[in-house]
Order: structure tokens, then sequence, then C-alpha cells
């Protein structure tokens, strides 16, 4: 299996970044697969203390699932395994025992706004956008990213993001109370680990702890089954025509 998601860790920070860059670092089987075994690691070590995710390139933090793969699932039982697997390993991530951080370096749509809202905090570029866009292909959130984002903003607000399907700057989404900062910076990863530079001194018990207190303001069991709402739902539109059709014309606009 080619490697598609680049680990790197320093004395703090665990760097996940997606390495598609030519696909604008989209979701396949295999980086599900991958992105599942990462968490699973990072679970189990005790060196690692607060996960970044991150996309390779300038262009996309991630750009959702890879439509040139996803496309060929027809019916909703195909639909509905990919989307059970990867809404499971989005639950992972929420409930993950240390603190997250999505760095959007870049776009961040459909399902990779899921991925971003995963995550404790969003930082991202000034040129980094977000946006649940999942209607215009005729679809809802599959991977469990609405009931997400109703945990990190109202639900009014996640409504209006979902159903606009608008793509918003860096700081609309700041502004929404979804994005915790906004870097003006070329070097991204830099500006990231000095906003929270004054963690590093923190026990990881500490971190750990307080992720803890975080997680306990959710009912992990209720948005399990919410989320897997999503996955059931997502996967009765998948296979309509109306769904088939707009995949069909959003490719043959990329060519």
């Amino acid at each position: 299996m080619e490697n598609k998601i680049n680990l790197n860790r320093t004395d703090f920070f665990t760097y996940v970044e997606l390495n598609r860059p030519e696909k604008r670092n989209a979701i396949d089987y295999d980086v599900i697969e991958q992105l599942n075994n990462i968490l699973d690691e990072v679970k189990e070590r005790k060196e690692d203390k607060c996960l970044v995710i991150t996309g390779a390139g300038e262009e996309a933090f991630c750009s959702g699932g890879d439509l040139s793969v996803f496309h060929e699932l027809y019916t909703k039982e195909d639909a509905y395994a990919m989307l059970y697997q990867m809404g499971q390993v989005l639950f992972k991530l929420y409930a993950l025992n240390i603190p997250t951080i999505a760095l959007l370096n870049g776009l961040a749509i459909g399902g990779g706004a899921e991925l971003a809202t995963a995550c404790d905090f969003r930082l991202a570029g000034t040129r980094a956008k977000i946006g649940f866009v999942q209607g215009k292909l005729a679809i809802t959130t599959g991977w469990g990213g609405a009931s997400m984002l109703m945990e990190r903003v109202s639900p009014e607000t996640a409504m209006e993001m979902l159903l606009s399907c608008n793509i918003y700057s860096a700081q609309q989404a700041k502004d929404f109370g979804l994005v915790q900062q906004v870097l003006d910076s070329s070097d991204l990863k830099a500006a990231a680990e000095q906003h929270f530079h004054e963690w590093k001194s923190i026990p990881s018990q500490v971190l750990t702890a307080y992720k803890q207190r975080k997680l306990d303001k959710t009912d992990l069991s209720s948005l399990k089954e919410r989320i897997h709402n999503e996955v059931e739902e997502c996967s009765i539109l998948w296979e309509t025509d109306i769904h088939h059709q707009a995949v069909e014309a959003f490719r043959q606009r990329k060519r």
C-alpha cells in the first residue's frame, strides 16, 4: 500500500500530514486505513502529547472524499460501507485522549471540513477556506460532520453553514466560532507551535485530564449514534439518481 500520510514527531507535537497534494489531499480507502491505524498508535503511545492534522502543499488541507474513487459506489450498501469506516475514524479522532488540532493550510471542503471539525481546535492560514458543500452533490455529511459541527458551534450556526453550502474564508469561519485563530504566516507549523508554546511545559497527565473534561461535555454514546444516523441518511441519498448526476457533472467540469 502506498504511504499517503506523513507522520512526523517533535518533542511535543505529532504531525499527521495528508500527502496527496496532486489530489488536493483527498481521502481514499488507503487514507482511511492509514489514518485509522495512526490514531490507534497515537492513543497507545504515552509520548504523544498533541496531535496536529494538516495537508501537504499550499492548496488544500483536504478536499474531502476522492470522487475519482468513490464515484464507483452506486448502491446504498456500497456507500454505507465506506461512510461507516470513515465515520468510525472521525469518531475515534473526536474522542482521542490527547488534544487535537486541525491546521488548515488551504481548502477544507466536504469531508475535509468534517475532518477538521472532528479536531478540538482549528487554526487556519489566511488563505484557507472551509465549507460543507455536500448538499451541492445532493447528499448530506456522511462521516459525522453535522453532528460534530453542532458540538463546536451553535445549532443555528451549524444549520446555516450546512444548508448554505457556502465556502467560508478563514476569518468568516473564525467569526462563526469554528476556527479559533487565523495565522498570518508563511510557516503555519511554526506559527501554530508558537501559538501553543505554553502547552509544552504542561505535564502530559494534565493534558489528557483536561481533554477528558472536554469529552465529558459530550455524551459520546449519543454522538456515536448520531454519527451512525448520518451514515445511514447519506447512504440512502447516495444511491439516488440526482446524486449520481451531480457527481458526474462535477467530474466533467474538472476534466
